[in-house]
C-alpha cells in the first residue's frame, strides 16, 4: 500500500511553468528570492555540533513558505522551483495536499531524501490532525537532512486555521513572502500565454470579456479557457464573445 500510494506522488510537471514564463513584474522580487533559494549549495548537516556555522545557515535558510490569493501564481512558482531545481540536477518533487490530503500519511516517509519538497495548498489539512503532524514530522526530517522545503497556502500562517502549533511554527522559521495579486493586464497576458500554447487565435477583447464578466481569478480563467477550448473543437466554432455567451451562459 505505502509503495503504490508513493508511486502515485509523481506528479507530472508542466515544463512550460518556470521561472521564466511566470508572466508581469508584480512578483518579481519574490521570484527573485526563490530561485536563489532553490539554486542555493546543498546544505547537508556538518558533524561540528549543534551550534556550527553550517547548522545555522540550515535553521535560517531551508524552509520557505509562499502565500497569497487564488490566482497569484502560487502554484506555477511552484512548479517553476521544481522544475528548475530538476535542470541543476537536484531531485525534486511537488505535493499538491488537495489530492494527497486523500492518501495515508506514509507516503510522505522517505521523502526527506529529495533536494527540495514542494507542498502546495497547505491550508486543506486544516481539519486533519494527523495530516498536520505528518507535515511537521516531514518540515523535521527535512531540516535534519540539510535539505529544502517550499511549502504554499491561501493565507498568511496565522489565518490558515492550523490546529498544530508545532507547524505554525515550523512555517513561519525560514523565508516568508506573500505574491501580490496580478494586475488586470498580467492576468491578460497570462490567458493570452496560455491560449497560444492550446493552439488558440483569441482576441484581446474576448479575453478582457471574460475578465470582466466572469472571473479576475487567473485560475478560474484557465479553467474558462479549457472548457471554451473544449466546446469549440465539438462545435467547430471560433471563440468569440457571441459563442462565451452561449457557452457560459449557466455559468
Amino acid at each position: 500500500m505505502k509503495q503504490d500510494a508513493q508511486l502515485a506522488l509523481a506528479v507530472h510537471l508542466p515544463d512550460d511553468e518556470t521561472f521564466e514564463s511566470y508572466t508581469g513584474d508584480t512578483n518579481l522580487t519574490v521570484l527573485r528570492i526563490l530561485r536563489d533559494f532553490v539554486a542555493q549549495p546543498s546544505l547537508a548537516i556538518s558533524k561540528q555540533g549543534k551550534n556550527s556555522p553550517q547548522q545555522e545557515l540550515i535553521e535560517a535558510v531551508n524552509s520557505f513558505y509562499l502565500f497569497g490569493l487564488s490566482g497569484a501564481g502560487k502554484s506555477h512558482l511552484l512548479h517553476a522551483a521544481s522544475n528548475f531545481a530538476d535542470s541543476l540536477g537536484k531531485s525534486s518533487l511537488c505535493l499538491p495536499m488537495s489530492e494527497v490530503v486523500n492518501m495515508p500519511v506514509e507516503v510522505l516517509d522517505g521523502l526527506e531524501q529529495m533536494d527540495l519538497i514542494c507542498v502546495d495548498d497547505i491550508q486543506v489539512i486544516n481539519a486533519s490532525s494527523q495530516w498536520q503532524q505528518a507535515i511537521f514530522d516531514l518540515f523535521n526530517r527535512v531540516k535534519e537532512q540539510g535539505k529544502l522545503i517550499i511549502i504554499a497556502g491561501n493565507s498568511a500562517v496565522p489565518d490558515l486555521g492550523l490546529s498544530l502549533p508545532d507547524l505554525k511554527s515550523r512555517l513561519s522559521w525560514g523565508y516568508v513572502e506573500q505574491l501580490k495579486q496580478l494586475t488586470d493586464e498580467e492576468k491578460m497576458a497570462v490567458v493570452a500565454r496560455r491560449a497560444g500554447q492550446r493552439g488558440l487565435n483569441i482576441q484581446t477583447d474576448v479575453i478582457k470579456y471574460l475578465l470582466n464578466h466572469f472571473s479576475r481569478d487567473t485560475a478560474v480563467l484557465i479553467q474558462y479557457l479549457d472548457t471554451l477550448d473544449k466546446l469549440s473543437i465539438r462545435e467547430q466554432r471560433k471563440i468569440t464573445i457571441p459563442f462565451i455567451k452561449e457557452a457560459l451562459a449557466a455559468k
